[in-house]
């Protein structure tokens, strides 16, 4: 990764040089470009492998809330929250390799959600990014919900979230209660406002 593109810097501050140290490169310019949008928020991997399929890149967000009665240091009312991010190319999309991944979702979501009153949410977002969106794609990822309520939602919720982009043709199409796609669309500035910012603030709210 090149540190002049931190241009992409969500928040326009400088970036540590710890963190660009820990984030990977990537053959793939298109989805290096990316990693500099995303790392501000997740931890990055690349080539990460997930029950038989491998994807490009790998992020995981952790958001923690808590509030204090007085002093810091008694606290009620913690909640946590975390996003399992899974990029991968492909050189085409389908509705049958969509639904391939929301299984994989729900896997993860298996092995991975610890249901209590503090788990407030868990996200499970899959790109896939190819030469073109097909017609019936994108009208399957724009109608695209599921989420799962945990003992009637006293245990939180975890939520699968789908996204396709096709960087060549500049488009992209996301599925509901995600703004992910404004990591990937490089050709539109990242506003401040909305987007992946708006998004870690929010999910407190839902």
């Amino acid at each position: 990764m090149d540190a002049a593109d931190g241009a992409d810097d969500l928040e326009g501050e400088l970036v540590p040089d710890a963190v660009l140290e820990a984030v990977p490169d990537w053959d793939d310019a298109y989805l290096d470009r990316v990693s500099d949008r995303l790392m501000h928020s997740y931890d990055l991997e690349k080539d990460v492998h997930l029950r038989g399929h491998r994807f490009d890149l790998y992020g995981e967000l952790r958001v923690e809330s808590s509030k204090h009665l007085f002093h810091p240091s008694v606290q009620y009312a913690n909640h946590h929250m975390r996003e399992f991010l899974f990029a991968d190319r492909r050189s085409t999309v389908s509705i049958d390799s969509l639904e391939r991944v929301v299984e994989l979702g729900h896997a993860v979501a298996d092995e991975r959600v610890e249901p209590n009153d503090q788990h407030r949410a868990t996200e499970c977002t899959f790109v896939l990014v190819a030469p073109e969106i097909p017609d019936a794609v994108r009208s399957f990822v724009d109608g695209f919900t599921d989420r799962t309520l945990l003992k009637y939602g006293f245990h939180g919720h975890y939520e699968i979230h789908l996204c396709v982009v096709a960087p060549d043709c500049e488009a992209v199409v996301s599925s509901k209660r995600t703004e992910i796609d404004a990591a990937f669309a490089l050709w539109e500035p990242v506003d401040q406002k909305s987007g992946l910012v708006d998004r870690v603030r929010g999910l407190f709210s839902r």
